[in-house]
């Protein structure tokens, strides 16, 4: 019946009774007749375990030796779903990242997947088994394993299933599906059913934790279906997909969610002289310390002085701070930050291609007297970053102004 990848969460697999649950569903997937690979994320908050032991142990511990020691949690959880699997009688074998042919590149602590080899995955298959393999992780140019980033897992999952032509790759998490808004905020949120590559990746860097951006986009890259599904139900979850809905092109629900994420905060450099090459300069720094900068603006210019603001996550603020203050000074301006932040994003396919949708957005917040600290938009959302403790009313009273709570499931 074909060849299906699942991926299951630390969260599925945080407890002996998880993964025996886990065991369970992968036993009923194989009764139907499919051919299984399976990757598991570390059991529950280990990842976070080692690190703080890491800190422990360590005033500075390398990034090598970091990612060996986070590399454990998956080799834990990959053996352990395989000896539940043994005890109901069905043949599994377990691979840590490396053995299952996964090549990686890059820093240590946030690797991407250059290849997959995955000649050893399939003699496994053909002999029968469900073979287990652990996510967020692979071997580098000197054979030492190099861990993905956080949501490395998913990506994992994505590849495999590319590399080996897999039918769907299903990702199990503790919700049964992408939903319109949060729904611990939103309890109207509605789950959707379908959703393209394009808006589930952006709502991914907007906020949405469900699945990571780079597994999305690999998916699209190389035209796996992907399947996001509850693991503790048997819900139909949301199939992530391209889709072919031609009838409905013209009126097809546009707005998709609305997406949040407070991990955020701002940092502005005021009254800098600028001219060619101004950005460069402020921005190459932050790139070389590998702080990621996400929305940019920059103000009129006023006798050849200007200001840039940009937002980075939290724990990056003090770092960019430091830098943006060094560069304001040399560029004959100051820097200053604002820390407690949150975006809040409006998502959906063709959105500036259908006029109206940032004015509604910006009306909504007006009316419920959000103020607006900075705009970013694309053709496929529309985000505003707002003070942290108004980003959940922000959330509500956006679902309630796009009716989505109405969205046909």
């Amino acid at each position: 019946m074909g060849l299906v990848v699942q991926k299951y969460g630390g969260s599925s697999v945080a407890t002996a009774e998880h993964i025996r649950a886990v065991a369970g569903r992968v036993s009923r997937a194989r009764e139907s007749g499919l051919d299984l690979v399976v990757t598991v994320s570390a059991m529950g908050k280990t990842t976070d375990r080692l690190l703080r032991l890491a800190g422990e142990v360590s005033r500075d511990p390398s990034p090598r030796e970091i990612d060996q020691l986070l590399a454990t949690g998956e080799e834990q959880s990959v053996a352990l779903l395989a000896m539940a699997l043994h005890d109901r009688g069905i043949p599994a074998a377990s691979l840590t990242g490396p053995q299952a042919g996964m090549t990686v590149a890059g820093r240590y602590g946030s690797g991407v997947i250059t290849e997959v080899r995955p000649e050893r995955i399939q003699k496994l298959i053909d002999g029968d088994h469900v073979v287990i393999v652990a996510g967020f992780q692979g071997m580098n140019s000197l054979g030492d394993v190099m861990t993905l980033g956080r949501g490395g897992s998913d990506t994992t999952a994505v590849a495999i299933s590319a590399a080996l032509g897999a039918d769907r790759c299903e990702i199990y998490t503790d919700v049964d599906g992408i939903y319109t808004a949060d729904p611990r905020i939103v309890p109207e949120a509605r789950r959707i059913p379908i959703i393209s590559p394009s808006e589930m990746a952006e709502m991914a860097w907007r906020g949405a934790k469900v699945m990571h951006p780079r597994a999305v986009e690999l998916g699209a890259l190389y035209g796996v279906e992907i399947h996001v599904k509850g693991s503790f139900s048997e819900g139909p979850g949301t199939v992530i997909t391209g889709g072919d809905d031609l009838e409905r092109l013209e009126t097809r629900e546009t707005v998709a969610g609305i997406v949040h994420d407070l991990d955020v905060a701002r940092v502005t450099l005021n009254g800098i002289r600028t001219g060619p090459g101004t950005l460069s300069r402020v921005f190459a720094p932050l790139a070389e310390r590998g702080i990621s900068v996400d929305v940019i603006v920059e103000s009129g210019l006023k006798d050849g002085k200007a200001d840039v603001a940009f937002t980075v996550r939290r724990g990056d603020f003090a770092e960019a701070r430091e830098v943006a203050e060094e560069i304001a000074v040399s560029l004959g301006g100051k820097a200053e930050g604002e820390e407690k932040l949150g975006k809040v994003s409006v998502v959906g396919t063709g959105m500036l291609n259908r006029p109206g949708y940032a004015a509604k957005m910006f009306d909504t917040l007006g009316e419920a007297g959000i103020p607006i600290r900075m705009v970013s938009t694309s053709e496929i959302q529309v985000t505003c970053v707002v003070r942290a403790e108004e980003v959940e009313e922000a959330v509500r009273r956006l679902h309630g102004s796009f009716e989505l709570e109405e969205r046909d499931v």
